[in-house]
């Protein structure tokens, strides 16, 4: 392929952390991706709205890690958007990957759960959604207009639901460094699905989706997320799961975090290996830069993109 017009630095950023081949690999997953759903359970049963859409002819293909996620093999996005099945919410779009992390984070019935930093609501949505509504879920959301449009989403999607007696869910406008002051040692599951620098979204097409991209902005999300994670492992009870995910490349913001946590929290904690079957993962770093990675940090996972799914990383942590 002729040579992409990113930045020098972040294609060289690139081969240090895959290797030349495979992040020859990666730059031809930087575009647009088929459209992904999820089907809603809170509002339909998935193999009515599977009859539904082959009624109105759309060829669907199942995702073999989860049973409620499907890719869509015709038709556009946007008349998947004009059927009643998304207008009323039965249907949710989302990227394979943000689906992962709620996988991952396994939340049941009866849990008590936080979601740091929420909006636009899909991963909210898809944890109330396994919890079967019972239980408690807390959704956090600092920036106002993003927290508008997760209570329009938690709405449409039949999250918000006060007549259900063993369901208590609420929306949270504020900011997640500091939420570890009301719920200290409260949660049994957080989730941190970390805003990031977002490499794993560039879109060659777009040049907006990398013309931002320095190693400042990747410096200044890692600051940020230590004082979330922090906050996040704060909240959690013991015994309880942390999972942390971003949607970005930068070890930075990924394994120097668990490196960061562990100097802090090591004591009283234990980093748990991931398996999907049917996910491919990418090598796991033994270090950058100036720092080496022991083997328990190894136990993240790394999403090799391809062109279902982007790359993420995703780590869970168990709290003795």
């Amino acid at each position: 392929m002729s040579k992409p017009n990113l930045p020098e630095k972040l294609l060289d950023r690139l081969n240090l952390i895959f290797g030349q081949s495979n992040a020859q690999k990666i730059l031809t997953t930087f575009k647009a991706r088929q459209t992904t759903f999820r089907v809603n359970t809170l509002k339909n049963d998935r193999i009515e709205v599977l009859q539904i859409l082959q009624q109105k002819g759309f060829k669907i293909k199942r995702v073999p890690w989860l049973a409620d996620a499907f890719i869509l093999e015709n038709k556009s996005q946007s008349e998947l958007m004009k059927t009643d099945l998304f207008l009323n919410g039965k249907i949710y779009l989302q990227s394979l990957a943000s689906m992962v992390p709620v996988v991952v984070l396994d939340p049941k019935a009866g849990d008590k759960v936080l979601d740091l930093t929420s909006a636009p609501g899909s991963k909210t949505s898809q944890i109330a959604m396994m919890m079967k509504k019972n239980g408690e879920l807390i959704a956090n959301e600092l920036d106002k207009i993003r927290f508008e449009k997760l209570a329009h989403n938690m709405k449409l999607l039949g999250v918000i639901d006060e007549e259900k007696e063993d369901w208590k869910f609420e929306l949270v406008n504020e900011d997640g460094i500091k939420i570890f002051e009301k719920y200290t040692n409260y949660f049994d599951k957080v989730l941190l699905d970390a805003p990031c620098s977002a490499e794993a979204r560039i879109d060659l097409a777009d040049r907006r989706s990398y013309s931002y991209w320095n190693e400042k902005n990747i410096k200044d999300h890692a600051f940020l997320q230590k004082k979330l994670l922090f906050s996040a492992w704060t909240c959690l009870k013991p015994g309880g799961t942390l999972v942390y995910s971003t949607c970005t490349f930068a070890p930075e913001e990924n394994e120097s975090q668990i490196v960061w946590l562990k100097e802090k929290f090591g004591a009283e904690m234990e980093i748990e290996k991931i398996e999907i079957n049917g996910l491919e993962k990418s090598r796991n770093l033994s270090e950058w830069k100036e720092t080496k990675f022991d083997k328990e940090i190894n136990n993240c996972c790394r999403i090799f993109p391809d062109k279902y799914i982007e790359g993420f990383f995703v780590v869970r942590f168990k709290k003795k």
